[in-house]
């Protein structure tokens, strides 16, 4: 992979990997599982919120 294609496509692929991550373990798991799920999805959602605010 290029510098560029990393630079361009890094956050989204790693948001989306997270968003994976996090819905099967919410989906497939108890305990545990359900505070990864819980980080997994939060962290795309803060930093989305945490780029919002920063453009203002």
């Amino acid at each position: 992979m290029t510098d560029h294609f990393r630079r361009l496509w890094g956050g989204p692929l790693v948001m989306a990997v997270l968003t994976v991550i996090g819905l099967l373990s919410a989906l497939l798991g108890d305990g545990f599982w359900d505070y990864l799920s819980a980080v997994a999805l939060g962290i795309p959602v803060l930093a989305c919120a945490w780029f919002g605010w920063r453009r203002r």
